[in-house]
C-alpha cells in the first residue's frame, strides 16, 4: 500500500485495514484440497475474465472517468459464477487474478487511484465470494447438476447474500470518504439493475459450467457487449448532466422543460411552477473563501433543492450560481411552500467556514403568467429574481399576473 492510505480519515484507515485483515483471515481459514476439475474450471474462469477485460479496457476506462461513486465495474459476471462453481482457495484466487489484471490495465497510471483502493476493492470483494459461496454450499446449489426449483432458491439465495454484502461494504466507505447523500451511496436504482443483470449472467455461467466448463466462453461476447451498452447509456447521462452539482445541465433541463409544457398544454385546467434561483453574494463567497469553497456551496445548495423539492420535479444547474427549477401541477399556494422550504433549508447550510448563506427566488406559474413558452417564463421568473434581489435579497419573489409585452431578462438592467 502507498502512504496516501494515511490520508485519508482515521476511521476510513481503521475499516479499510479492518477489511483488509478479515479477508486475509478468512482466506487462510478456508484452506482445502481442491479437485483438478475445480482448477480447470478457475482457469477458464479466469481467462474469460481476462478475455473481457482486454476487449473492453478503454471502456471501462471511459466509463470509471465518467462515473460518480460508487462505480459498478462489471467484474460480477465472473466473481458471481467462481462463487457458486468453485471451492474457496481457487473462488478467491480468481477475484485476486481478475483485480490484479484490472489494475494493470486500467488503473496503473492513474495517481487519483492509489493501489491501497485495488488491495481494498479486492479485498472487499473476497468477502463477498466467500459469503456468497458459503450460502450456495449451505443451500445445497454445488451437489450436482442443478434440476428444481430448490437449486433456483440457493441461486437467488446467493445472489442476494452477494449483492447485500457488496453494496454494505462499498456503502460504509464511502460514506466514510465522499460528502454524499446515503443514498447515493447505495447507489442509483440504475446502478442496481446493472449489478442485478451482471449476477443473472453469472449465475448462467456457473449453471453452464456445472455441465462443462467451456460453457462460460460465450459469455464473454455478451460480458463485451454489456460493457458498450453501459458505457452508451453513461455517457449520455453525462452529456445531460452539470459536472459540479450533479443536476441537470442547462440544455437537458431546457429540453425537459419545453416537453413538460407542451404536454401540459395539452391538459386543461393544469399549471406549471418554475423558479429561478440565484445564490446571494457568491462572488464574495470565492473571493473571501476561493473558488473550492464555492464549488463545494453550489454542490450543497444542489442537494439541498433536489431535497426540498417534489418527486418529479426536475432542478438544473442554469449557469454560475443559478438553479432553475420545474415544477409540474403546481399552484401559487403550493410554489410559496416549496420556495420558502428552499429558502430556509439553505438559510440553515454551514459549508465548512461559509456560513449564513441565502438564495433570491423568483417564480413564475403558468397560465398565471400568461407565457406558452419555456423561454418567457424563464423571463418572467428572472425579472422577478432580480426584484427579490433589489429588494434585499434572500426571499422569494412572484411574477406579476398581467403584462402585455413579453418579459425580457434585459429588465435586470
Amino acid at each position: 500500500m502507498t502512504w496516501s492510505l494515511w490520508s485519508l480519515p482515521r476511521r476510513a484507515v481503521a475499516y479499510v485495514l479492518l477489511v483488509d485483515v478479515a479477508a486475509l483471515t478468512l482466506t487462510v481459514l478456508a484452506a482445502r484440497p481442491v479437485s483438478a476439475r475445480s482448477w480447470i474450471t478457475f482457469a477458464v474462469f479466469a481467462a474469460c475474465a481476462v478475455a473481457h477485460l482486454q476487449a473492453s479496457q478503454w471502456i471501462e476506462r471511459i466509463r470509471r472517468d465518467h462515473s460518480r461513486v460508487p462505480h459498478v465495474d462489471l467484474c460480477s459476471i465472473w466473481i458471481f459464477a467462481g462463487a457458486l462453481a468453485l471451492p474457496a482457495p481457487p473462488a478467491v484466487l480468481l477475484v485476486a487474478v481478475i483485480y490484479l489484471h484490472r489494475w494493470w490495465m486500467v488503473g496503473r497510471w492513474d495517481a487519483s487511484r492509489p493501489p491501497h483502493r485495488s488491495v481494498f476493492t479486492a479485498s472487499m470483494m473476497t468477502l463477498v465470494v466467500l459469503a456468497a459461496g458459503a450460502v450456495a454450499r449451505l443451500t445445497g446449489f454445488t451437489d450436482g447438476p442443478p434440476s428444481g426449483f430448490n437449486d433456483l432458491l440457493s441461486l437467488v439465495a446467493s445472489g442476494v447474500t452477494h449483492w447485500t454484502v457488496n453494496t454494505a461494504l462499498v456503502a460504509g466507505i464511502v460514506l466514510m470518504t465522499a460528502k454524499v447523500h446515503p443514498r447515493e451511496a447505495i447507489g442509483t436504482a440504475g446502478d442496481n439493475l446493472l449489478e442485478a443483470g451482471q449476477l443473472a449472467m453469472g449465475g448462467f455461467v456457473a449453471l453452464g459450467t456445472l455441465w462443462w466448463p467451456g460453457f462460460a466462453v460465450p459469455m464473454v461476447v455478451a460480458a463485451v457487449a454489456l460493457h458498450r451498452t453501459v458505457l452508451i447509456h453513461q455517457l449520455e447521462l453525462a452529456a445531460r448532466t452539470d459536472t459540479k452539482t450533479g443536476l441537470l445541465n442547462a440544455e437537458a433541463w431546457h429540453l425537459q422543460a419545453r416537453m413538460e409544457l407542451h404536454r401540459l398544454a395539452q391538459q386543461p385546467g393544469t399549471r406549471l411552477g418554475l423558479f429561478m434561483v440565484d445564490v446571494d453574494h457568491f462572488k464574495d463567497i470565492n473571493d473571501t473563501h476561493g473558488h473550492q469553497a464555492g464549488d463545494e456551496v453550489l454542490r450543497q445548495i444542489a442537494l439541498c433543492l433536489d431535497g426540498a423539492v417534489r418527486r418529479g420535479d426536475s432542478v438544473g444547474r442554469f449557469g454560475g450560481e443559478e438553479f432553475a427549477v420545474l415544477l409540474p401541477g403546481v399552484d401559487e399556494a403550493e410554489a410559496t411552500v416549496i420556495a420558502e422550504r428552499i429558502r430556509t433549508q439553505v438559510h440553515g447550510l454551514s459549508v465548512g467556514a461559509v456560513g449564513g448563506l441565502g438564495v433570491s427566488i423568483g417564480v413564475a406559474v403558468w397560465p398565471d403568467v400568461a407565457e406558452d413558452t419555456i423561454e418567457g417564463l424563464l423571463a418572467a421568473a428572472d425579472a422577478a429574481l432580480y426584484r427579490a434581489k433589489r429588494s434585499g435579497r434572500d426571499q422569494v419573489q412572484f411574477a406579476g399576473r398581467d403584462r402585455r409585452q413579453p418579459w425580457s431578462p434585459a429588465e435586470r438592467q
